[in-house]
Formats: structure tokens, sequence, C-alpha cells
């Protein structure tokens, strides 16, 4: 039915009724333009605090020249090296605007009106969007110690289920899912269920039995691995994400595909950033670091908070976080609230520079009262 504010809602596709956009975390400007304040921290959308490394900014300022010209849009050159990086045909490969952009493609492809989903409570917010957005039905398993339960997740699987997305490791909580269990869980899916497990954070974890499940394809054709470099590689502004499957799928995937969706330095910059382990291994030094430092001031502050092996951990507050978080927004200090998460006393902080993240210690204190 349409409403008094938006007529057109009667309009659109099924699904859309009651289907809010994601909501990422502030930019600094935008906060600062608000308040009017300055020298902002942001730890709230899990970026890297060291950006790009050196290869991927040189790629990205000699892409300049060429903006004239559209970028390839079979992406030949990165699919080629990732393709080479995990030992499969270029044809499992699909580049996407983000590896959002791949989840998307995965609903547009295999859900529909009638067909379901299944993911966990606590899970990322573009499953459940991206599974309204195409009318079709969304079953959320409840979280077991705020991760996925797959004794719960596997219940909800039925004739029905199309898709079941699995975060590992889980963005907001942290929490990751050894080899052994996803490896039963996913051999107990029937044909007919497309399995994605989201690896977004998958450089950080230094877990030994944490699988690399884009080496389990030959055993499971109906599964589909999404990576970024967004997040270990520092390219989050140019948008750059890919999935790996069975070639069958990426063909089907591929039809759906904006053309040109990747742009010409994105491409660059990743085919740079694969080169570049150096900055990884910077990059997952620092965090390994930033994490220990944020335990241990949320122990100094006497707050419980989610083991994450991420780059980014959730805290519990114990209290409505909405509050909290304002003054913490006034202090300069951007974290994200999560209370779309089913979590509304906690925060999820992103790690960030050791001096950021001393700074939103000592703000988060100074607004505790402790």
């Amino acid at each position: 039915m349409p409403t008094p504010d938006n007529p057109f809602l009667a309009l659109t596709a099924p699904g859309l009724s009651g289907l809010h956009p994601y909501v990422p975390g502030k930019p600094i400007s935008e906060l600062e333009r608000e308040l009017g304040i300055r020298d902002s921290i942001k730890l709230a959308s899990n970026e890297n605090p060291l950006g790009p490394g050196p290869k991927a900014r040189a790629a990205v300022a000699a892409a300049m020249p060429d903006l004239g010209r559209y970028p390839d849009g079979g992406g030949f050159k990165l699919r080629r090296a990732l393709a080479e990086r995990h030992s499969l045909d270029p044809a499992a490969i699909t580049l996407g605007n983000g590896s959002n952009d791949v989840l998307d493609l995965v609903a547009r492809t295999f859900l529909r009106p009638g067909a379901e989903s299944v993911f966990s409570e606590h899970a990322f917010a573009v499953y459940p969007i991206a599974t309204q957005a195409v009318g079709a039905t969304a079953r959320i398993a409840p979280a077991r110690d705020y991760g996925h339960d797959l004794d719960a997740m596997g219940a909800l699987v039925n004739r029905h289920a199309r898709v079941v997305w699995i975060a590992n490791p889980n963005n907001p909580t942290g929490t990751w899912l050894p080899a052994a269990p996803l490896r039963a869980f996913l051999a107990s899916l029937p044909a007919t269920c497309i399995a994605v497990v989201d690896e977004a954070y998958s450089e950080y974890v230094q877990a030994p039995d944490y699988p690399d499940t884009s080496t389990w394809l030959d055993a499971f054709p109906n599964l589909i691995v999404t990576r970024t470099f967004s997040k270990v590689h520092g390219l989050a502004a140019l948008r750059i994400g890919y999935g790996i499957s069975d070639p069958r799928i990426a063909e089907l995937l591929n039809r759906v595909r904006q053309p040109f969706n990747v742009n010409t330095p994105a491409q660059l910059a990743a085919l740079a950033a694969l080169g570049d382990a150096d900055h990884v291994r910077d990059s997952v030094t620092l965090n390994d670091a930033g994490l220990a430092q944020l335990a241990a001031g949320f122990d100094h502050l006497g707050l419980s908070y989610i083991p994450s092996v991420g780059n980014f951990i959730t805290v519990d507050l114990g209290r409505p976080a909405g509050p909290v978080d304002r003054d913490l927004l006034r202090a300069g200090c951007i974290a994200r609230r999560l209370a779309n998460y089913g979590l509304p006393s906690h925060l999820r902080v992103s790690v960030g520079l050791a001096a950021e993240n001393a700074r939103f210690l000592a703000a988060l204190a100074s607004v505790l009262g402790k």
C-alpha cells in the first residue's frame, strides 16, 4: 500500500516495503560539519588505518592519464592474477564493485519471491538487504556465543532455501568458524542451495585452523567465496572485491553483473596490492597490536567484549549504546553502534593507529565516568 509520504512505494518491486538502506559509518567530514569540531578520528568502518600500500598508490597515480577510457570490462589481468593466487581457472573469478557487489549478484541470480535465504543473527547487514530487495524470504538462525550456530542454520535449510550466507570471520562480532565444522556444514547442504562464505577479513586471521575455503571448490561446486581489497589492502574507497566459484556459477553471476562495474584505478591498484606482501604483513602486525591495546583498555574499564579475529572489536557497554555513542561523537570519536544488529548495548570499534586507539579509550573512559 502507498504511504502518505511516498506514494511511489506501490510501484516498487516486492520486498522494498519495509526495506531500509544500509547505513555506513559516519564520515569524518560529516561529523565535523555537524558539530563544528576538528581533528576527529573514525573507528567505525573497519578500514585499514595504514591505507593503501605504496605499490597500490603508485598504480593509481599511473592510471590517471587513461581516465577518459572505459575500464577492461572483463578485468583480464586482475582475474588472471587472482586465479594464479588461488590456483584456479580465471573463469572461476567474478569481479565486483567491492565484495558487496558480488553478494548482490548472488541474490539477484539465485533468489526470487518464494525462495529463502538463511543467515545468522548478528550477521552482516547486507545479507537481509540483498534478500529482501529481490522479494525472497530471510530465515535467521539464533546466534551461539555471538557467532554462527551451524546446527541452527542447518535446521532452517528446506526445499525453498537457495542461499546460505556465512561470514567467516563474522562482522560485526569478530567470531569465526574453524575448518572441521564448516566443512561438515557445507557437506550437509543440498545441491540446490548455494553456500556463500564471506571472507572479507580472512587475511587478518591468525588462528591455525581457520580455513581458506577457496581451496574447497572441487568438493563443493555450490560454494561461492567472497573476498575484498577494502580491508587489509586498504582500498576501501576504490570499491574492489571478487567472488570465487565453480566457473558455471561465475558465468551466471556475470550475466547480471553490470558493464564496467570495476573501474581502472581499482583494477590496477588491486593488481599491485596482490604483489605487496610487505604492506599486508605490516597491516596485520599493526592490527594484532591494536586488538590487544583495545582489549586491554576494555579490561581496565571493566567492560566485557567479544574476542575478535578481524580488524575490529565489539564491546558491551552494559548500558544503551546510543547516548554513549553521541557523547563520543562530541569528543570527535566515531565508532559504530549495533542496535540494528540486535546488540543495543554494544559498540563496534575498528582498530586504528595506536594513538587513535588510545584517544578512543580515553574518551570512552571520560564518557563512562571511569
